[in-house]
């Protein structure tokens, strides 16, 4: 650390620079304007009865503004246009009949059969969405 504070130091001795009075000026009108601090703490302003008072009677204000504001604008609900009510969503009932599965051939052949069934059925739709333009 020695090292570089000596550095330092011998850098700052070499920075030659020319002070204009103006700019002297300057930084002793700005040292002058500051003042020092007493080192006292500042001086708590105490609270009062009438502050306390104040207070809560703009808050009760406040409080008595906006309600006075949201019940002038209230609508009457016999003017009032609303929309039609929600209909009831009721899912359709299925009568579920599960059939077991008659394998007539291997499981290779139909498998080979369902994805032959699958590749029509993609080609089906490929040709609907080409009639409608998707």
């Amino acid at each position: 650390m020695d090292k570089l504070a000596k550095q330092l130091r011998d850098d700052a001795q070499r920075i030659e620079v020319e002070v204009s009075p103006e700019l002297d000026a300057r930084i002793r009108a700005s040292l002058a304007g500051l003042r020092q601090e007493t080192g006292r703490p500042p001086r708590e302003r105490i609270k009062t009865a009438s502050y306390w008072w104040a207070s809560s009677l703009t808050g009760i204000a406040a409080t008595v503004a906006i309600i006075s504001v949201i019940n002038l604008n209230k609508v009457d609900p016999e003017s009032a246009i609303t929309e039609p009510a929600p209909q009831q969503f009721t899912m359709p009932q299925f009568t579920w009949k599960p059939k077991p599965a008659v394998l007539t051939e291997t499981l290779e052949q139909e498998l080979d059969a369902i994805q032959s069934d699958l590749k029509k059925a993609e080609q089906v739709i490929r040709d609907d969405f080409d009639k409608i333009g998707i």
